[in-house]
Formats: structure tokens, sequence, C-alpha cells
């Protein structure tokens, strides 16, 4: 008998146990995958048979093995994440800056958006066994903001907003994952700005992983969250004379990110 045991995005599931029974479910073979995945189990008699593949943290799959003259080919079986969330393998994984940004929308007016991005920005991510026990932490230079307008990027920097020279970075770590449904989790964690810290969930989706140009493997994600600025002591406002404020009280966190397997950057 012979197959392989992958996840989704094509990793190898380590040690995962095939479990083979006959028409009556008489247990016939049980063999366990190696560290790539791969199976290779003796010889049965011809015949059908069903196969059941586990591994902790995956849910279950079964197919049915039909052994010829030829041998038993179980082919490429794929196991989903125990919930249906999915993750990249586990490790260390580095945020890449030039393929990644961190932005923010406010409302202007109570009519638009205004949108900004930080162009300054570094972070980790620590994926775990089990997912939920995984960590992130990015740390974001607070002076780095571009709106795309010079005049309002330094009010942006200044006391009445990001104060960022006495808090000249914002940090945020996260310490735990929720599973919300397929590819998509909670993290859980607390964001520092402004000199305070506040707990703060990202709702983060799973993109998938694949290889680069400098021969790495990268992951991305997509995460969002909104925040209060009055949680941060960011108060400052104007209120012009129809009674509407000019800066919106709630600002959405809009982050794009790709991750790269290890704990270092390829060469810029």
């Amino acid at each position: 008998m012979r197959g392989e045991i992958r996840t989704r995005d094509g990793w190898a599931v380590r040690h995962a146990v095939v479990t083979v029974t006959d028409a009556t479910g008489r247990q016939v073979a049980r063999v366990q995958a190696g560290d790539d995945g791969a199976v290779a189990g003796g010889a049965l008699p011809p015949g059908a048979y069903t196969a059941i593949v586990t591994a902790v943290g995956y849910a279950p799959a079964a197919r049915t093995l039909m052994v010829s003259g030829a041998g038993a080919d179980l082919g490429t079986v794929v196991l989903g994440r125990a919930g249906g969330a999915e993750l990249p393998p586990p490790g260390p994984w580095t945020i890449d800056p030039a393929h990644s940004s961190v932005g923010a929308v406010a409302q202007h007016l109570g009519l638009s958006s205004v949108r900004g991005r930080f162009a300054a920005f570094e972070g980790r991510v620590e994926i775990a066994e089990p997912a939920e026990r995984s960590r992130v932490t990015a740390r974001i230079d607070a002076a780095s903001i571009d709106t795309g307008n010079a005049t309002r990027d330094e009010h942006l920097r200044s006391a009445d907003f990001l104060n960022a020279a006495v808090h000249p970075v914002i940090e945020y770590r996260g310490d735990g994952l929720t599973a919300r449904g397929p590819d998509r989790w909670t993290v859980h964690g607390a964001l520092t700005l402004n000199g305070v810290t506040r707990p703060v969930e990202l709702d983060l989706a799973y993109l998938g992983t694949g290889p680069d140009p400098w021969g790495g493997v990268r992951a991305a994600f997509r995460a969002t969250t909104e925040l209060r600025r009055a949680d941060f002591a960011i108060r400052f406002n104007q209120v012009l004379e129809a009674g509407i404020a000019a800066v919106g009280e709630s600002l959405k966190v809009e982050l794009e990110i790709q991750a790269v397997q290890g704990e270092t950057l390829p060469p810029a």
C-alpha cells in the first residue's frame, strides 16, 4: 500500500495514521505516515477496503481502497484541520514589509473616508501546534503615517493624534487564536497606541501559502479590526457649524500581510 497525506496547501501531515478495514469492518492494516507524509505498507489481498486517515489536530478522512494485482494505491489524501480552519505549518514566519500593508480608514466630515498607511513596520508570526496557541507580534513606526497630504500627516503625528514624538512605536501582541470557520480566525491580543494598551481582536483570514522567487515559502493573511479613538486617549476633533464632527470617532484598520517561513527575510 502506498500514498501520501497532505494539507489543503500541499504540506505533509507528519505521522498521520492510515487504518484499513475490510467489508466486515475488521481492521486488516494500520500504517503510519513518515515525516514527508508518505505512506508505505505491506501487500493486501485483492478486494475492496476502507481506508481511514487520522492525525492529531485534523479532521479524519475516509476513502475506498481498491486492491488489485498491481497493489494498493491510496493516492493523495487531503486532511482539513479540525474545526475547518486552516493555517500554515508550525514554526516562525517573518512579516515582509515590502509585500505587506498596514492601513487605516477614518471618516471625514461624515461624508467620505480618508485612507492612510504606515510605511515602516516589522513583525513575526509563530504558528503553534495546536494552532490556537499561535502568537503574533508587530511594531509600527507611528511617524511613518502617510495619507498623501503632508500637512495632514504632520497633524496626525502631533500630540492631537498619534503623539509620535512621545510614543514612537505602535505595538500589537497577539497571544492566541479562536477558529471562526474555514480559513477564518479571531486573534486575541493587545494594542499599545499613544501610550495606552487595550485588548484588541483581529478578524483574520488565511489566504494560503506558496513558493516565492527567492526559494522561500510565503503565507498570506488579511485582517481587520475597528478602534475607537477615545479608547486610546485620542480625542481631538473639530465640530463644524452644522454640528458635524470633522473626524469620525472610530477607525477601521486593514492589514494585508505576507510572511516568509523562517526567522529572516530574503536579501533585498
